[in-house]
């Protein structure tokens, strides 16, 4: 059985030691595919992957989400929970690849009861995932995958936000809204592509 401690995981996704510690957000699809690949005999893994890069939920709050608030619901449907951070409440809507990721789970937990946590601890029954193990598993997965960076849960946020932007053109000011941010410019910044915008712009042609 897999221990469920948080450990030193010493891998090519720490960063230097005196570096920044800011996460990175997993920004090319092939490596969002093999990872899905890597954890897709996990149904547990599975979805927390899924939904956290489908979702711009922190780590905390997506490890608090519990089997009633899921079970339930069909594609499209929204559900509510409140931010530990902020204590505003959150919207988040079912798209067809979480649905598909929670119910496979939800099949390996015939006997859940609608307070029981979506994402439980191997460790005791009905114990949540820790955020600090959460953080070592995309570290882990990320490492496995031959990834090179700085990777950790809060990753999955900002790859559903990076891609939000980058893949699927959402524009800054709803992504500013989305993430409670005070200006644009965080926001550009948070999702690591700034520096790439603006050099965009000197790129284009009159």
């Amino acid at each position: 059985m897999e221990s469920e401690k948080v450990v030193d995981i010493k891998n090519r996704n720490h960063p230097v030691k005196g570096s920044s510690t800011k996460v990175e957000p997993i920004k090319k699809e092939k490596d969002i595919k093999n990872i899905k690949k890597l954890l897709s005999g996990n149904p547990r893994d599975f979805a927390i992957f899924t939904v956290g890069i489908n979702t711009n939920l922190r780590g905390v709050d997506l490890l608090k989400l519990t089997v009633g608030k899921v079970r339930h619901m069909e594609i499209g449907d929204d559900f509510t929970l409140k931010e530990q951070k902020t204590s505003k409440k959150r919207m988040v809507t079912m798209n067809p690849t979480v649905y598909q990721a929670v119910q496979g789970l939800l099949a390996t937990m015939p006997g859940a009861e609608d307070a029981d946590y979506l994402f439980q601890s191997r460790e005791g029954k009905g114990k949540p995932i820790t955020t600090p193990y959460l953080n070592n598993l995309v570290k882990k997965w990320c490492a496995e995958i031959n990834m090179k960076g700085n990777y950790g849960a809060h990753s999955l946020r900002k790859t559903w936000g990076y891609h939000q932007r980058v893949t699927f053109g959402v524009d800054i000011p709803t992504l500013m809204v989305m993430f409670n941010h005070s200006s644009q410019r965080q926001t550009l910044d948070y999702l690591c592509i700034q520096d790439t915008e603006i050099k965009q712009a000197y790129l284009n042609e009159l």
